[in-house]
């Protein structure tokens, strides 16, 4: 039997069932995944390697730029199953996307 978390599971039973426990990141994070078809291969309750880490599957935004504020209201039509190193890469990447440019002006304290 899997794991399941403590809270929400009528929401995030449906996302890994849809997801058949397995990673939904398909280069979101960054990486390309080219050694498993574009998909992540992490499954929930897996391990990272031979002597990694416990992997727990959560259900997440599919758009990983989405508030948290508006991301606790989402059905779990829209989420997906992220493993929780691709989810933060991937998180990362759409902030360095949306992140204003740099300013060239002078700052205030600039002599």
């Amino acid at each position: 039997m899997k794991s399941q978390p403590l809270a929400a599971v009528a929401t995030w039973l449906p996302v890994m069932n849809a997801a058949g426990y397995r990673c939904q990141c398909a280069g979101e994070c960054g990486n390309p995944h080219a050694k498993t078809d574009g998909r992540c291969p992490r499954e929930h309750d897996g391990y990272t390697s031979k002597h990694g880490h416990l992997i727990r599957l959560m259900a997440a935004p599919a758009d990983p730029s989405t508030p948290s504020a508006v991301a606790v209201t989402l059905p779990a039509s829209d989420l997906r199953a992220w493993c929780p190193d691709c989810f933060g890469a991937a998180v990362r990447q759409s902030r360095a996307q949306t992140a204003p440019a740099a300013d060239d002006a002078p700052g205030l304290f600039d002599l």
